[in-house]
């Protein structure tokens, strides 16, 4: 069974730093895309860093040049690279994943949450000014 399993949310100021990390155990796919959403109360989850197997990497315009996503060759470990970080930056982040997804089926569309299979538990980003 696919896990998915976050850490590294905490706890900083306007202008820091913080990599988020995703333990995935037992994917045994090499296709497709994983990503990193973030949610905030009463708001839609949002995708903020999707990279896929054929190398591509997207961002949405809010994180673009902030944030970098990055798996490991042996797909174990998606992580988040999130600098400059500002208050709305503040959410729940979760990573996901599924073997089907790939960034230009979508052309310049979102790859949907609905999209995606496999799901962490979330980790949780405050950010304070």
């Amino acid at each position: 069974q696919v896990h998915l399993v976050e850490s590294g949310g905490d706890s900083v100021q306007t202008g820091g730093s913080l990599r988020l990390s995703c333990a995935v155990s037992d994917y045994p796919y090499k296709t497709g895309c994983m990503a990193w959403f973030r949610q905030v109360p009463g708001k839609e989850r949002e995708g903020v860093a999707f990279i896929d197997s054929d190398g591509g990497s997207r961002y949405p315009n809010s994180v673009k040049g902030r944030f970098t996503a990055s798996v490991d060759n042996a797909q174990t470990t998606l992580s988040l690279q999130m600098n400059s970080l500002k208050p709305e930056d503040s959410g729940t982040y979760y990573c996901a994943a599924d073997p089907n997804p790939r960034l230009r089926d979508y052309g310049y569309k979102w790859i949907p949450e609905s999209d995606f299979r496999y799901w962490g538990q979330g980790t949780q980003v405050t950010v304070s000014s």
